[in-house]
């Protein structure tokens, strides 16, 4: 059986690659350049923009998995697009969406990303096609609490600063969260629609300190910044690219929570993530 996995090099197709190979499957690496890929890798050159070559690449697939990467938007809804286009013509047997933590299962929320958006785009387009397809839909990942100005004073001061409030409820989930749901939405074709990742309920601040004060070995606290404070924290590592950043945890200070619904992994497929002590352990933090 034979998946194809886009962003195979990134921090979510990388692991997804990885538990699909463990566990014996052909997994094939789509990427821009596989020449940084080891050379026993099987590996393929796409382009998301290139409908003619994506569809090359998924012809006879067992399974697809795709996520759009951090750009404009029009460049995004081109891309979107050209996936669902390939997707209609190569007919895999399979195709597994990540929202990258954008919020697609919640309509009645000021942060739900629009109808015209890159993401509801590749949504609609691809599970028009008939294909079987599932999207899987984390929030926040924990792997942002690793940035250095976040896990540097966690170490350091005993301090986790972060920017939201100390009793703002996350539904936290890792990169090694989402693979597992991936992997199992792309064995099992069962389950369709959306699935939610995540902790539920959501964590609040004094449980990613809690974990945190358990993983260091010292007493940590976490304390709430304002998204300018943080903004100016990432600004000489992410430089504009911080903007961004900067705007999102704005929008989520004017709502009272980041929780998943009841269409989760943990109800959907018996997945529940990682206690935070744990994800933290498996990295030898």
């Amino acid at each position: 059986m034979t998946y194809i996995i886009h962003g195979a090099t990134g921090a979510q197709g990388s692991p997804v690659l990885n538990l699909l190979q463990q566990a014996g499957h052909e997994a094939v690496a789509a990427v821009r350049d596989p020449s940084g890929l080891p050379a026993a890798a099987a590996s393929v050159a796409v382009d998301l923009s290139d409908a003619a070559a994506l569809a090359e690449a998924y012809r006879g697939a067992d399974g697809v998995f795709v996520h759009l990467p951090m750009g404009a938007p029009a460049d995004g809804r081109g891309q979107a697009a050209a996936i669902a286009a390939a997707v209609a013509e190569a007919r895999p047997a399979r195709v597994v969406i990540s929202t990258s933590g954008q919020i697609v299962d919640a309509p009645e929320s000021p942060l739900q990303a629009a109808p015209d958006s890159a993401i509801m785009t590749l949504i609609d387009s691809v599970t028009a096609t008939g294909v079987s397809t599932a999207v899987v839909a984390p929030r926040l990942y924990l792997e942002n609490l690793l940035l250095p100005v976040v896990l540097g004073p966690a170490r350091g001061e005993g301090v986790l600063r972060y920017p939201l409030p100390e009793s703002f409820p996350v539904s936290w989930s890792s990169h090694l969260d989402v693979a597992d749901v991936v992997v199992r939405l792309l064995l099992d074709a069962s389950v369709t629609g959306t699935v939610a990742v995540g902790h539920r309920p959501g964590l609040v601040g004094a449980d990613l300190a809690g974990a945190f004060s358990t993983g260091l070995g010292k007493a940590v606290g976490y304390e709430g910044i304002s998204p300018t404070a943080f903004g100016a924290l990432i600004a000489p590592m992410f430089g504009p690219a911080a903007a961004p950043v900067v705007g999102l945890y704005q929008a989520l200070n004017a709502t009272d929570g980041n929780v998943i619904g009841e269409n989760n992994a943990q109800a959907l497929l018996e997945l529940a993530p990682r206690p935070v002590s744990q994800w933290l352990a498996d990295l030898g933090i």
